[in-house]
């Protein structure tokens, strides 16, 4: 029930005292004046209180259960990272402060810069951008400020591959690039065949994903590299996959030229409706001009200060610098972290993933027999076939035994695909037990495949009519 349908007329919370102001009338246009009542519910304290409580309990998030959800890196977020950045010398400032007063501030971006510059294999870097796709945006428009400053205008093509994350093309059709599409091999992976018969002096930018959305590592990225810088395009990193290589591989060091992050997914900060992400793009020295103003300098005083002066420059992509207090968690995550614990994590979240794999793969075909990086990728079509029962099916399901579904039905060039990442932050026991989940239902989808087909049964929403809402969507509560 809504807040409102809880209301109960007469109801009341909290009475203001009388007012000892001399009420005077005003003479407001009719169409001004309010004429009906406001509607608001009507509540005591404590059921108010009651009425948030069960809505917070109704809240299903990394912090309450297993969170597979592929692509996304839903990863369990350490609460010192929450407090750091809710102390209120970094909460209470104002971006229209005297530079000379947020020295401290500036310093934390300055040095988050340079870890993440030293993490990616870049020169430099900017933290402007406001989440992964903004990221790219940014990226991308320093491509393009690139090509242009060098009087090329023909370079108008981005290629991307067809197992690209969907914010690939978009990003790339916002800053005013036509998207060609490579498809993959049957392998998975980037087609160098496909690659050599697309590049030519019309491509400004290969955009590629390494481990890419089937958790598969680009085994031939330095052949890709040379063939894209051989054309004179540029190749950009979609970082939101790093969490699979940090602290181990570098793009800056495979060849790449740009590169953007997802600090609230590798770097732990609550994400996915849970709070403001971050999305900066790093770039190899020879595109540094291009980057966004302002930019974080350090005087040789040892003050900070922010730059403008930088005529070659994208301009501004975000208002003031960014969503601060993620970078406050990102910056707090490195150094709790250091350099082997972010080696480390790279390292569980690979075994964790492959060790699932290996578990469910007594029950579903696997897009690849390859060991996969970070997360991997189910074909269902051939339980399909057999039992009738969707992967949508089954991740509904699960909402049942009060697990988080994973990610269906992305990449695209799977069939009946079901994206899993485990994450790091989960222990063998978690993933013992979700494999044991996910054999109970198929052992349903076989023996009562109704009883998966209309799940979920326990949850307090049933099952949504997905058609119906496409194709009569209604916005507002009514």
């Amino acid at each position: 029930m809504t807040v409102f349908e809880k209301s109960v007329n007469g109801r009341i919370g909290f009475k203001f005292p009388e007012s000892d102001v001399n009420l005077q009338s005003m003479d407001l246009p009719g169409n001004l004046v309010r004429t009906r009542n406001l509607g608001l519910p009507q509540l005591n304290e404590v059921d108010v209180v009651r009425h948030y409580t069960e809505l917070a309990s109704k809240n299903y998030s990394v912090d309450k259960g297993f969170y597979p959800l592929g692509s996304c890196t839903m990863k369990y977020n350490p609460k010192l990272n929450e407090f750091l950045a809710s102390l209120e010398g970094f909460t209470e400032l104002h971006p229209y402060q005297p530079l000379e007063t947020v020295q401290g501030a500036l310093e934390l971006m300055y040095e988050l810069k340079k870890a993440l510059c030293e993490i990616t294999g870049m020169d430099d870097m900017t933290l402007q951008p406001a989440a992964g796709a903004h990221g790219e945006l940014t990226g991308l428009l320093i491509v393009k400020a690139y090509h242009l400053s060098k009087g090329d205008t023909k370079r108008t093509v981005a290629l991307i591959p067809d197992s690209a994350h969907g914010t690939n093309p978009a990003s790339a059709a916002m800053a005013g690039f036509e998207v060609l599409e490579l498809k993959s091999t049957k392998e998975g992976l980037l087609d160098i065949e496909e690659l050599r018969r697309y590049l030519n002096e019309r491509v400004a930018v290969l955009m590629l994903t390494n481990p890419n959305t089937l958790g598969l590592f680009e085994k031939d990225i330095f052949k890709i590299e040379q063939l894209v810088h051989e054309a004179g395009a540029l190749l950009y990193y979609d970082g939101a996959n790093l969490n699979a290589i940090m602290g181990r591989f570098r793009p800056g060091d495979m060849g790449f030229d740009v590169v953007h992050l997802n600090l609230h997914k590798t770097f732990s900060a609550p994400h996915g409706m849970g709070g403001p992400g971050s999305g900066p793009v790093g770039v190899k020295e020879f595109l540094a001009r291009f980057l966004p103003i302002p930019v974080i300098r350090k005087s040789e005083d040892g003050s900070y200060y922010l730059d403008y002066n930088l005529p070659d420059s994208i301009g501004r992509m975000r208002s003031f610098y960014g969503n601060f207090t993620v970078l406050v968690k990102a910056y707090s995550y490195i150094l709790m972290m250091g350099r082997d614990g972010l080696k480390h994590a790279s390292e569980m979240a690979v075994l964790n993933a492959n060790y699932l794999r290996k578990l469910l793969s007594k029950y579903f075909k696997m897009a690849s027999e390859r060991v996969c990086m970070h997360e991997f990728v189910v074909d269902g079509s051939e339980f399909v076939k057999k039992t009738g029962v969707r992967v949508s099916d089954i991740a509904k399901r699960l909402l049942d035994y009060g697990v988080h579904a994973p990610t269906v039905y992305f990449p695209l060039i799977v069939h009946e695909a079901m994206m899993i990442e485990p994450t790091e932050t989960e222990s063998k026991q978690t993933l013992d037990q979700f494999a044991e989940i996910m054999g109970k239902i198929v052992d349903e989808a076989i023996r009562t495949p109704d009883l998966v087909r209309n799940a979920p049964h326990n949850t307090p929403v049933k099952r949504l009519d997905d058609t119906g809402a496409t194709k009569n969507p209604i916005y507002r509560h009514r």
